[in-house]
């Protein structure tokens, strides 16, 4: 399922004898103005968001594999070894103090998003800088207990190529709802620098570099972006 959602049937146009049309009003894309971005349908009603606890997220852990494998864009030979690497850092993550999952469906399973609460001094942050130059600013949201990780965020190709900066763009409705339903000041999320895919839709759904991750102005050794979003 994409963002992409049919639009409302039409009735046609009673003819004139002869078999010509009575005039009508223009298609909504052919509007002086207007544009297909613009006219697009919003497809709020699309697709339902909600959370799954822990034993449910157990209970569809295949399902959640044959999303990702289904959404990755891998070559089809590293099809089950990807599944298979995102389902084993799913079984990690599941463990963590603070874990939330939501899911989006239609009929199906479409999307899914899924992170943790992160502490001032847990594992999350070791290797980050090897240097321990962490910005000050993630510490203290951490020690507030208002930081979330996002680990990741699966979502059909398109949802990340297409209307990125619309609220109800798919990927953002659900990081906003991850923040939202943790109450977190922010997310944070750690992007590796070969996956300039990756890199290029959150930028457009909003996530930041933090101070003195500017791409020229790396943190020291790492071999990631670290990206902050505000609710």
């Amino acid at each position: 399922m994409t963002v992409n959602v049919p639009g409302r049937p039409t009735t046609p146009e009673p003819a004139r004898p002869g078999g010509h049309r009575w005039p009508s009003e223009p298609p909504p894309d052919r509007r002086p103005g207007s544009t297909q971005r613009d006219q697009d349908p919003s497809p709020w009603e699309a697709d339902r968001v909600r959370a799954l606890s822990r034993s449910q997220v157990e209970d569809r852990l295949q399902e959640l594999g044959d999303l990702y494998a289904d959404t990755s864009g891998g070559k089809p030979w590293a099809r089950e070894r990807d599944r298979d690497a995102f389902l084993r850092g799913l079984a990690c993550d599941v463990r963590r103090p603070g874990f939330a999952l939501l899911i989006a469906e239609t009929t199906v399973l479409t999307a899914c998003a899924y992170g943790f609460a992160v502490d001032d001094h847990g594992a999350w942050w070791r290797g980050l800088s090897p240097h321990g130059q962490v910005p000050a600013d993630l510490r203290r949201l951490a020690a507030s207990g208002r930081l979330f990780a996002v680990s990741r965020i699966v979502v059909q190709p398109v949802v990340r190529t297409r209307h990125q900066g619309r609220d109800w763009n798919l990927a953002r409705r659900l990081q906003r709802r991850l923040l939202a339903d943790h109450d977190a000041s922010a997310g944070v999320a750690l992007v590796s620098r070969t996956d300039a895919e990756t890199l290029k839709a959150m930028l457009a759904w909003g996530w930041r570099y933090v101070e003195g991750d500017a791409g020229d102005e790396p943190l020291p050794a790492a071999p990631w972006h670290v990206l902050i979003l505000e609710p």
